[in-house]
């Protein structure tokens, strides 16, 4: 590409292109294979975001090029009160990896997924406050954007009402602590929910959460909390709905999060990694939910509802997955990364914590680490070093929240792929810091 032409998709770019977040990377991408994107001078970039944390198979798998080429010839998209064999075909597949959850409607995106589940938790419920996480991201629409409490709300008027949050359990900031000093996440969440039953007026119906908080800062809750959490929302009345947008179809090392716990919730979301990068979600929830919802009137139609071109992407993903052991990949790849980090945490002082589940890992980055205060700018430089030497990383970038970098690269990625992202980490914390 000449300079000519780089400086006119630019202004182009700059004169068109709505701003919808931060700023573009100034790299102009032309393909993608594997786990790596390419630009428009033929540079490979290490994709350690699975694009946005979505492309669990890496970019233009062969199983999926050919699913998308043989099914849009075949069957697109159809109008919403009609089925097709890879719509049923997926939701029985889902409800068999998911056992209890045995009732699935097929979507677009995970806030389209959300607002399905907080819908339906307030209709069979008859209640309206929805509780969250105070560092959570469960979308951008109207439902699922007044429980997204990380980022993006100053600034958009009232949220809905009976919208609640609780703190998120983080155990490297601490807020209830044992005498050890290690985080007390019992009396935390108990302390949380006395808050909670003092706000509501009566009108729990239910908590929507992530099993690992992305956008938070990659929080894991710890095991043991999503059990006392359903207890909690038993208590009450309440439903829980887990949204597993990112940490779903085998990211954390097992098909989904909660499975590590035990604990199957009464509605689960899922987007992102059901399609490996291409836009399907789903929900799906309990027989007798089902029941109660569709009696009472039920009604969640959206243009692509039950369309069968990423049904089909959806059954590839998985087959790709289970054929693959790549559930087990993430656990073993995940193991090599997350040591990988913590060799690295012993050469820098700025990596102040290095943690997560399989192939999603979160390192934060901090001034110094008797103190753990936020090192957003030295972040930001080896973010802008990583992209210079070939390396794709995300860093959540919001003070409250800190410095982090959340690595979740595809389970397809190998091992020398693994090692060649932490060598360019290496580096550029050097060139960071130098």
């Amino acid at each position: 590409m000449t300079k000519n032409e780089e400086r006119a998709f630019w202004d182009a770019a700059d004169a068109h292109v709505l701003r919808y977040g931060g700023t573009f990377d100034r790299k102009i991408i032309e393909r993608a294979e594997g786990a790596y994107v390419y630009d428009a001078d033929g540079a490979a970039i290490l994709d350690f975001t699975s694009g946005q944390m979505s492309a669990v198979l890496g970019h233009a798998h062969p199983k999926i090029v050919e699913t998308v080429r043989a099914q849009i010839g075949r069957l697109d998209h159809l109008f919403s009160g009609m089925l097709s064999r890879p719509v049923v075909d997926l939701c029985a597949k889902l409800a068999a990896l998911a056992p209890g959850l045995d009732k699935v409607i097929l979507l677009s995106t995970g806030a389209e997924s959300n607002e399905a589940a907080i819908r339906m938790a307030k209709l069979v419920t008859g209640k309206h406050e929805i509780v969250g996480f105070s560092k959570s991201w469960h979308g951008m629409t109207g439902g699922a954007a007044s429980v997204t409490y990380s980022a993006a709300r100053a600034g958009y008027g009232p949220a809905a009402v009976g919208s609640l949050a609780i703190p998120a359990p983080n155990a490297y900031r601490p807020r209830f602590t044992h005498a050890d000093g290690t985080l007390d996440w019992q009396t935390e969440l108990d302390d949380a929910f006395d808050l909670v039953d003092s706000q509501s007026t009566g009108s729990l119906a239910a908590f929507i959460a992530e099993p690992l908080l992305s956008s938070g800062g990659i929080i894991e809750l710890p095991e043991g909390y999503l059990a006392a959490l359903k207890a909690k929302c038993a208590e009450r009345g309440m439903l829980l709905i887990l949204d597993e947008a990112q940490t779903g179809i085998g990211r954390t090392g097992d098909m989904f999060a909660y499975q590590r716990d035990g604990v199957t919730p009464d509605i689960l979301t899922l987007s992102k990694t059901l399609g490996a990068g291409l836009p399907l979600a789903a929900m799906l929830t309990t027989a007798e939910i089902e029941e109660e919802a569709h009696k009472r009137g039920y009604m969640f139609y959206t243009t692509h509802v039950s369309d069968p071109l990423p049904a089909a992407v959806g059954l590839a993903v998985i087959d790709v997955v289970e054929q693959g052991g790549l559930v087990e990949r993430a656990r073993v790849a995940g193991a090599r990364l997350k040591d990988g980090l913590l060799a690295l945490q012993q050469r820098y002082e700025c990596i102040g914590d290095v943690r997560g589940r399989g192939l999603m890992v979160g390192m934060e980055i901090v001034t110094d680490r008797q103190s753990k205060a936020p090192d957003i700018a030295t972040g930001e430089r080896i973010g802008e070093e990583a992209l210079k030497r070939g390396l794709s990383m995300n860093i959540v970038k919001i003070r409250s929240l800190g410095g982090v970098f959340r690595i979740a690269p595809p389970l397809t990625i190998s091992d020398a792929e693994l090692e060649q992202g932490l060598e360019i980490i290496g580096q550029s914390i050097d060139a960071a810091l130098g």
